[in-house]
């Protein structure tokens, strides 16, 4: 237990040279040297320094009380971090008692103090402080393995981009955005041409490699790190572009079909003889009396018709155009 308390930082705040130096022999009896402070400012100057995990703090100091220190020791504490302070104080009364709880100190000692007393407490807080730190590491792990499944959630398992939850969450986000700040919004909607025969010729395995390398292809085509590619269903993808108008969006969706196209995947069953995709496209600058479902709408129905014109084409709608 002697090792172990060894790493224990104990601040001793306590204007008395005679129980200074007293408790301090009792602390030094655990393995401990402590760290001391003789007034309040100096007991702050250590904490701020070494963060110590137990203070033994005198209510009476030359310079404040030890209230208003346990206070500004609360106050430095970071969000994950927690200090025992165990006041020393003649005063026994149940208000001067309820007072220190109040100001965030855990426990008391009465004066004089003993050294089985204090060796006792500084056992016990050891010990919370031991619990107290695997809390937080605990807390850290099951935040981290949240953000994970939260992360985990809002892709898509096959292509590793955004899946529709996640479309749908930041579609509706971008819509408020453009609506306040009267900009345009845009969407691309495309399919992979003849995606079924694909499937039908080479299997599902190389149709599964055949949609990872089309999401990568629209990846790399978004213009701007803001812009949301995420796979729609099955052979669909869609993508959203904020602060873009017509002419932007035909552009980034012609780009996206030529990215594709030089990807160069042997289909056989295809009109040109390798993976292309058909895309449609839709901008409308949101407002109160527009809903963003019929701007998705207006994009799939845009998609229809590039596949009805014979694919591998871009085709453009005006918000409710059918």
């Amino acid at each position: 237990m002697a090792k172990r308390l060894s790493k224990l930082k104990v601040l001793v705040v306590e204007d008395g040279k005679v129980a200074l130096k007293a408790i301090s022999g009792y602390i030094e009896e655990l393995g401990v040297h402590p760290l001391l402070a003789e007034n309040g400012r100096d007991a702050i100057d250590i904490y701020n320094r070494e963060r110590p995990d137990i203070v033994l703090l005198d209510i009476i100091l030359p310079d404040t009380d030890g209230y208003e220190v346990a206070k500004e020791i609360r106050r430095l504490q970071g969000k994950d971090e927690w200090t025992a302070i165990i006041f020393l104080s003649v005063m026994s009364k149940d208000e001067d008692l309820v007072r220190g709880i109040e100001v965030g100190g855990d426990d008391y000692i009465m004066k004089p103090v003993g050294s089985v007393v204090v060796q006792a407490k500084v056992r016990a807080m050891y010990r919370l402080v031991q619990m107290q730190r695997a809390l937080v590491k605990l807390a850290g792990q099951l935040n981290d393995a949240n953000l994970e499944l939260q992360r985990l959630s809002m892709m898509d398992g096959l292509t590793g981009i955004a899946n529709r939850r996640m479309f749908d969450m930041s579609l509706a986000r971008e819509w408020r955005r453009c609506m306040r700040l009267r900009k345009p919004l845009s969407v691309v909607m495309l399919d992979v041409d003849y995606f079924k025969k694909y499937n039908d010729r080479y299997g599902h395995q190389e149709g599964d490699d055949c949609l990872k390398a089309v999401a990568q292809a629209v990846q790399h085509s978004a213009p701007r790190p803001g812009d949301l590619v995420a796979r729609y269903g099955g052979e669909e993808f869609v993508m959203i572009l904020s602060d873009t108008d017509e002419v932007g969006a035909n552009w980034v969706a012609n780009r996206i079909r030529q990215q594709v196209s030089a990807l160069n995947l042997l289909h056989a069953d295809a009109a040109h003889g390798h993976v292309t995709v058909s895309c449609g496209v839709s901008s409308v600058i949101p407002s109160q009396e527009l809903t963003v479902e019929m701007l998705v709408k207006s994009a799939d129905n845009a998609l229809y018709l590039s596949k009805n014109q014979g694919r591998n084409t871009v085709t453009f709608l005006n918000y409710g155009q059918i």
